[in-house]
């Protein structure tokens, strides 16, 4: 079992959707938490209100700080994804073991107001899927960290996803 960390700042939106996108379709193989460097109080309403859409469990969703990831007690992280550019930038904490970085820079979806909110929350949820999907195309569990690392940047250039699902 790989344990996944994907961070962001306020680990409101993205990450939090990333964590249940991955735990979703990881079928075992992954087992993934989402943190960030200055987490908000409480995540945003339109990730919740898009997850319940996609029939996602909601009640266990939290912004949490990426602190609860580096005690004795937190589990072990093998994968840390960054998924904005301010959390890509900032020094990550010390955490167990060794862990391999990558970064996934996705436009914030919160950042946008108005009309076009929910069209940027769906956008950011297709392209995280879209990531996710190919890192579990991976044999990541065999692969040695140099190809992984090497992975997750090629992964994190993919172009980005423009279909948008009717169902969102």
């Amino acid at each position: 079992m790989t344990n996944l960390l994907i961070l962001c700042t306020g680990n409101s939106a993205r990450s939090i959707m990333g964590e249940a996108i991955a735990n979703r379709l990881g079928d075992g193989r992954l087992t993934t938490y989402s943190a960030g460097s200055h987490p908000k109080d409480t995540p945003h309403p339109a990730a919740m209100a898009l997850l319940e859409v996609k029939e996602y469990e909601i009640s266990q969703f939290r912004s949490k700080s990426w602190d609860e990831f580096t005690g004795p007690d937190a589990p072990r992280i093998d994968i840390v994804i960054t998924v904005c550019d301010n959390a890509a930038g900032e020094t990550c904490p010390i955490f167990p073991g060794r862990m391999i970085k990558g970064h996934w820079g996705i436009p914030d979806p919160a950042a946008v107001e108005g009309e076009g909110q929910n069209e940027a929350f769906r956008v950011a949820y297709d392209r995280l899927e879209d990531r996710i999907k190919a890192l579990l195309a991976l044999n990541f569990e065999k692969l040695d960290p140099g190809d992984l690392q090497n992975n997750l940047t090629i992964i994190g250039r993919m172009p980005s996803a423009t279909r948008l699902t009717a169902d969102a």
